[in-house]
């Protein structure tokens, strides 16, 4: 009896229904009983129906050891009414299952419920703004290009390096990201996250993405105390006093010494009654309507229990910070009341741990239309909550600094040579106009080779430049540049010529500077006596 596990994806509650179906009709065992003197072939009691059944959920990975009888039987009440079983006279289509020993049986056959068909959805593709895309509302037909004219000077500052001179430069920053490109960054990423973790091609069937407000994200990263709770902006949303301060009471329930607790005989239950009562009656429950496909395909990564953490995380990113706020406060509200050896009990014949989910599983999690498994959902996703709340219920340190990240790349600067490119202010915005991909080659081949053949003249004309200094700046030129410097000297001989030798000049001799180097030798009288 084991029941497949459903991974996240969506239509996942239609998909655990049909499979619980099955397991149901297939698996459930069938025996002959008499009843009223009569007896009749393959059926069961609906006590048998509901020990078997809830045995199948407890041991279920979709569903948990969480899942008590009354779940149990409340499902089986909807299988009676969609036809899945039908008493033993053949009557189905109402909710008057009881866990007793009435009988019943299988109709001959039990159809499954089939999967919805939504309309094709055609969503704008969603890119990531870069520093020179336009503002949201603009055209760029109507703003004025300046024309960029490149000189063998311009060229010269923009690439001295690579003949090997650095002049000064200067940062200038990109065009200014607006207030629609940061939203459409934390939403695009978010979203792209969540998908990655859930393993999906794509979220539109488990959500609907234009429902989606960026504004929200933005909110719950950064408008939390030092608790992490969500601060809001709007006070009329927040929780009345009343609520808040139940909340608090129960959260801090203190020991029974403590006098200045007002107390009576069942004053924890009326407490208690009075946040149920509160959270029963919102119109919306807190993850939203919109929102339920989502939560319950996660729930598919339970087994994985890090994954389903920040799956969750991101999802709860989602919600209205009004929203996010109840569900924290009451979240922790549960998890220490759970916790409070001290707490009295809050209700007869249940645990407290038992007594939080079933009361507040139907205000968390519930779908706009009517889906049979959203009881046992629900309480599944609740008991996933109240375990790990303090993580869940945080900000997602990950893909909060992976979009400041971006964020900042698109807002880094710019270096700007003296002179180079538009090296003046502009008063207006330049934007680059799409070409085809042959004018585009046309430019990379000839635009560039002529404004490098034009540097290179510059520097063999260049009469400042000493023999030693231009021979370095050309050597330098060519292993850049191969091509152009080949074209201009295709042969060694054709750079010889550029430094002819001029011609030496003859050493000159050093003699002896004699008065008449040419007259004859003439004995001179001799001093030695």
């Amino acid at each position: 009896m084991e029941h497949r596990l459903v991974g996240p994806g969506p239509y996942r509650a239609t998909k655990l229904w049909n499979e619980t179906v099955e397991l149901f009709r297939t698996r459930m065992p069938l025996r002959k009983h008499r009843c009223r003197f009569k007896s009749y072939e393959r059926c069961f009691t609906a006590a048998e129906a509901v020990d078997w059944l809830h045995e199948l959920l407890r041991c279920s990975q979709n569903f948990g050891p969480e899942v008590t009888r009354k779940q149990t039987v409340q499902l089986l009440k909807k299988f009676l009414k969609n036809h899945v079983i039908e008493d033993i006279k053949g009557k189905w289509g109402q909710e008057d299952f009881e866990d007793n020993r009435h009988l019943y049986r299988f109709p001959p056959s039990s159809p499954l419920k089939p999967y919805p068909k939504k309309p094709p959805y055609q969503r704008d593709v969603i890119k990531f703004p870069e520093w020179n895309d336009s503002p949201p509302g603009t055209s760029q037909e109507n703003i004025p290009v300046r024309p960029v004219v490149m000189n063998s000077e311009m060229w010269f500052k923009r690439h001295s390096i690579a003949i090997g001179e650095v002049p000064a430069c200067r940062l200038v920053h990109r065009t200014q990201l607006t207030e629609a490109h940061v939203e459409e960054i934390w939403k695009s990423m978010t979203l792209s996250y969540l998908q990655k973790i859930l393993g999906l091609d794509s979220l539109e069937e488990i959500l609907d993405i234009k429902l989606i407000n960026a504004k929200f994200i933005i909110h719950n990263v950064y408008s939390v105390s030092k608790q992490g709770v969500v601060i809001l902006n709007d006070k009329s949303k927040e929780l009345p006093h009343w609520v808040l301060s139940a909340m608090k009471c129960l959260a801090n329930w203190p020991n029974c010494s403590d006098l200045k607790q007002p107390m009576y005989s069942g004053f924890e239950k009326d407490v208690f009654k009075t946040i149920a009562d509160y959270y029963s009656h919102l119109k919306e429950p807190l993850l939203t309507f919109h929102l339920f496909d989502a939560f319950v395909s996660v729930l598919g990564l339970l087994q994985k229990e890090t994954m389903a953490v920040e799956a969750f995380q991101i999802c709860c990113l989602l919600l209205p910070p009004e929203n996010r706020r109840k569900l924290q406060l009451l979240m922790r509200m549960m998890a220490r009341i759970c916790l409070n050896k001290e707490m009295p009990p809050l209700c007869d014949g249940f645990g407290t741990r038992t007594l939080m989910v079933q009361t507040f599983s139907h205000c968390i999690l519930c779908s706009k239309d009517e889906v049979d498994l959203d009881e046992l959902l629900a309480a599944r996703l609740v008991t996933f909550l109240m375990d790990n709340c303090q993580e869940i219920l945080k900000v997602p340190l990950a893909l909060q600094t992976s979009i400041e990240e971006r964020v900042a790349h698109l807002r880094r600067v710019q270096i700007k040579y003296p002179g180079a490119d538009m090296d003046i202010t502009l008063s207006a915005p330049s934007f680059c106009r799409q070409i085809s991909p042959e004018e585009f080659e046309y430019q990379r081949t000839h635009g560039s080779q002529e404004a490098l053949a034009a540097l290179l003249e510059e520097v063999i004309t260049d009469t400042k430049l000493s023999n030693k200094e231009k021979k370095k700046k050309l050597k330098q030129f060519q292993k850049s540049y191969p091509e152009v410097y080949q074209e201009r000297f295709p042969t060694p001989g054709s750079e010889a010529l550029l430094f002819a030798e001029k011609p030496k000049p003859k050493p000159q001799l050093f003699t002896w500077a004699l008065k008449n180097p040419f007259q004859p030798f003439q004995r001179t009288r001799s001093f030695r006596m």
